[in-house]
């Protein structure tokens, strides 16, 4: 392949990427994991959300190696 190519086929899939970023909603968070007041959306989803049932209690989990 030659250099221009090359040039050719990375222009073209930066505008592809572009154009599917501007086309789409734009909400993309790269930020991370939110804690604190940033993170309020959890509490909404919880206050939306149907009550469940009482979850069984989970099985105990494995002694550690005891081979020590």
């Amino acid at each position: 392949m030659s250099n221009r190519s090359i040039i050719i086929m990375v222009l073209v899939l930066v505008g592809a990427t572009a154009y599917l970023l501007f086309k789409g909603d734009g909400n993309i968070d790269m930020s991370g994991e939110k804690h604190g007041a940033e993170a309020t959306h959890v509490e909404e989803a919880k206050k939306d959300a149907p009550a469940a049932p009482a979850a069984t209690p989970a099985a105990p989990a494995p002694a550690a190696d005891a081979k020590k």
